[in-house]
């Protein structure tokens, strides 16, 4: 038996089949896809060869998985094909006279030493820059051990995919609940009606709600007489599939969210969960703020009639289990915060905040429990860029603020960056200026598995192991998982002879950083990381394991030499809500021998509700009317006039068998009619002169690029769209299929200037653009 908060659950887990030999040199393992935030299962057959070589002959999904349950996208049988990819660097390379060759280990280490530490001792800990890329979610190594490297490094310039994606959504949810990771997500599995705002789950499952067969649990909901509505500018293979399709005008979310708030304050429907009574700060003063945003007021805007948003909010209402869900499409406009915080406002006024079938808060397996009463709350601005004065956010500045940074001469001028699985020229704004700047640099470490766009500046690529070579535990994602459930996967495959493992890469790296050498041995700083995470843990009263021996503790965490990520993820499930506690726990508590045990992982139950015990904000209070949030208001009204007469705008899109930048060098994801055109409304297309099958010079501010039209009612009058991630026609690189199929890179568009100012999040939805048929 299971108990969390002390309610005790039943526990579901897969069978301990674990690896299985089904003849002479074949097994199955079991382990979770590191692609995406979804978190599939996977059924991976090995087979050893003659030559005693473990080969990969098939992958499908786990039907098994408790998560998943066998549910599998097309990216997800690709690893065998991602681990095979020649063009996938297995060895260090150095740059020579401007050539990148392959070297030995010790080579590159003394390299990074080299050049490292000469930026350092010439211009100080500060002239270095760090991008964190998107993969690193998804990467049990990346999540452990990228913040020693952080640290290691001394340097206040950080930068991430964070804020050219989901970070509004964090930084909303920080103000209003008292914590970045304290996001609520739909309860999928038991929600009547469904609202998505900016996500296409059918091409990319969840973001900040990690969900297996988003699709099918759509479906679900349909299937048991439920609603969904999409609001999008595109008719995406989700709207398609929906009750009702709002094609709304790109970066206008935040006003019909607004305006639902005023239709369902205005005609008494206000109704708060019996246990938030008393509990929500300043909701009279919220609907006040929204009290002008009426449905006429924000029609021309946003392209919805008035009676549209009337109605959707009464339905919203009336629905006794509903849930509003905002992603990307929302949180990568001018409004990405104040939009993501309306979500919260109208799930709460709804009715369906922290309540069954609503908009709830997982209770992750591998985390430390919140500590009762008040909490510290957040802030912003515990620094300021350098060029443009930009307040840090979570720890970091804005990715539209790396040119600069780089470019512009003075004291903290960035002489030095490292990369860390991240391909920033094709995915961050002004994307030809991020790329001159680079070049500019007088040292470059790339962590990667590509030479790409923007490795090819590196002066040294540190190689980490593929997939299939990593153990992996989604620390991150399921923070905002719509059930709380637990998946560990060993390795599949060995290293190669000499490759080491990527926490060691990020430990080594940390340890030139602090002047400790190359030859510097990692497992000593890898006992520092988890003696201090035990020393704290065992001092918090608050703690699973307060007062407990240290020593006892360590000794535990490290029998039969295990090291690295699984110690660290190891005390986190000893440690969590859910835990063993080291034998004083919950009986068959989690741990990561009971994830060993279990490889179709563990279900610890259906979400909760969890309020007020998340609440980390100084009143201890959920803080609706938090200042900076309802200040934002007053801009968002003001920019009506001018989101009214936009013309033509450009807004992204995805496609499933496409992830980000990285997966376009597998054959098998990228064959087939070519996904990176211009889509164009059919009415647009005849204005500006365009034909389908024809080519069209886009511009914007920054830039300009020429793109083969679709022409498709799919996008709505006066919106066309690009996908993101493409471009891979730049010299220097080498991934062969992705430059077979370059396409354009769309962020070449994207203006570093425009971006929400609460959280440094770039526009990349909605950018005015002018159009010519070439």
């Amino acid at each position: 038996m299971m108990a969390a908060m002390g309610t005790t659950h039943d526990i579901t887990a897969g069978d301990a089949s674990g690896d299985t030999d089904h003849d002479l040199g074949t097994r199955t393992a079991f382990r979770t896809c590191p692609l995406c935030e979804a978190g599939c299962g996977l059924e991976i057959t090995v087979k050893r060869s003659a030559a005693g070589v473990d080969q990969v002959t098939r992958i499908r999904g786990d039907r098994d998985d408790v998560f998943s349950k066998g549910f599998l996208c097309p990216k997800g049988s690709t690893l065998k094909q991602l681990h095979d990819d020649p063009d996938r660097l297995r060895r260090p390379l150095v740059k020579r006279g401007g050539v990148h060759v392959e070297v030995e280990w010790a080579e590159a280490w003394a390299e990074v030493e080299r050049g490292l530490l000469g930026v350092i001792e010439r211009h100080g800990r500060e002239s270095i820059g760090v991008y964190i890329g998107n993969p690193n979610a998804h990467n049990l190594a990346g999540m452990t051990y990228g913040r020693t490297v952080m640290h290691s490094l001394g340097t206040r310039s950080i930068f991430s995919a964070s804020t050219v994606d989901q970070m509004p959504r964090q930084v909303a949810a920080a103000y209003v609940f008292g914590g970045g990771a304290t996001v609520p997500v739909p309860d999928l599995d038991r929600t009547d009606h469904l609202v998505i705002l900016g996500a296409n789950p059918y091409a990319s499952n969840g973001s900040l709600c990690t969900a297996p067969d988003f699709p099918g649990r759509i479906e679900a909901i349909r299937a048991r007489g439920g609603k969904l509505v999409v609001v999008d500018p595109r008719r995406s293979r989700t709207a398609e599939e929906a009750d009702e399709w709002l094609a709304i005008r790109p970066g206008t979310d935040a006003l019909l969210l607004a305006s639902m708030v005023q239709v369902i304050a205005a005609e008494g429907l206000v109704r708060i969960p019996a246990h938030l009574v008393g509990l929500v700060r300043g909701l009279d003063g919220v609907l006040a703020a929204c009290a002008s945003f009426t449905p006429e007021s924000v029609a021309a805007a946003t392209g919805l009639a008035p009676e549209v948003i009337r109605r959707s909010a009464r339905e919203l209402v009336a629905a006794d289990r509903a849930a509003v869900y905002g992603r990307i499409g929302t949180t990568t406009t001018e409004f990405g915060t104040t939009a993501s915080w309306l979500v919260d406002v109208v799930n709460l006024v709804a009715g369906n905040l922290d309540v069954v079938g609503g908009s709830m808060f997982a209770t992750p397996v591998a985390s430390r429990p919140p500590k009762p009463g008040a909490g510290p709350g957040f802030k912003v601005g515990r620094g300021h860029s350098r060029v443009r004065s930009f307040p840090e956010v979570m720890g970091e500045y804005p990715a539209a603020a790396m040119a600069e940074e780089i470019t512009t001469p003075g004291a903290g001028q960035l002489r030095a960056m490292v990369t860390i699985a991240g391909n920033p020229v094709l995915s961050t704004p002004n994307a030809d200026q991020l790329d001159a700047a680079l070049g500019e640099l007088e040292f470059m470490v790339s962590v990667d598995i590509y030479l790409n766009e923007t490795t090819r500046h590196a002066d040294v690529i540190l190689p980490s192991p593929s997939a299939l070579q990593k153990g992996h535990y989604d620390m991150l994602l399921l923070q905002f998982a719509v059930r709380n459930v637990a998946n560990y996967s060993p390795p599949v495959l060995p290293l190669e002879d000499g490759q080491p493992d990527e926490w060691e890469i990020l430990a080594k790296l940390a340890l030139i950083a602090q002047g400790r050498g190359a030859d510097a041995d990692v497992s000593g700083l890898d006992d520092l990381v988890i003696a201090g995470i035990v020393g704290s843990a065992v001092r918090d009263e608050h703690s699973a394991v307060f007062g407990r021996d240290p020593q006892e503790l360590l000794a535990s965490l490290s029998k039969d030499g295990r090291r690295g990520p699984e110690r660290l993820l190891d005390m986190a499930l000893q440690t969590g809500p859910f835990g063993a506690a080291f034998g004083v726990g919950h009986a068959d508590g989690a741990s990561l021998d009971l994830l060993l045990e279990h490889p179709h992982g563990v279900d610890f139950g259906a979400l909760v509700p969890r309020l007020p015990e998340v609440l980390q904000t100084p009143s201890g209070q959920v803080e609706l009317d938090h200042p900076v949030l309802m200040a934002d208001l007053e801009r968002l009204a003001a920019a009506v006039p001018e989101l009214t007469q936009r013309d033509l705008v450009l807004v992204g899109r995805r496609h499933l068998r496409s992830n980000n930048s990285w997966m376009h060098n597998i054959e098998v994801l990228v064959k087939g009619k070519p996904r990176c055109t211009l889509h164009v409304h059919p009415d647009d297309a005849v204005r500006l002169g365009l034909v389908d099958g024809g080519h069209a010079r886009v511009t914007s501010r920054v830039g300009s690029l020429d793109a083969p039209v679709e022409v498709t009612d799919s996008v709505r009058p006066g919106v066309v769209s690009l996908p993101h991630g493409w471009g891979h026609s730049m010299p220097d690189t080498r991934m062969r299929v992705a430059r077979e199929r370059a396409g354009v890179n769309s962020n070449v568009l994207a203006d570093h200037e425009a971006m929400d100012p609460l959280s440094g999040t770039s526009v990349l939805n909605g950018i005015p653009v002018e159009i010519v048929a070439v």
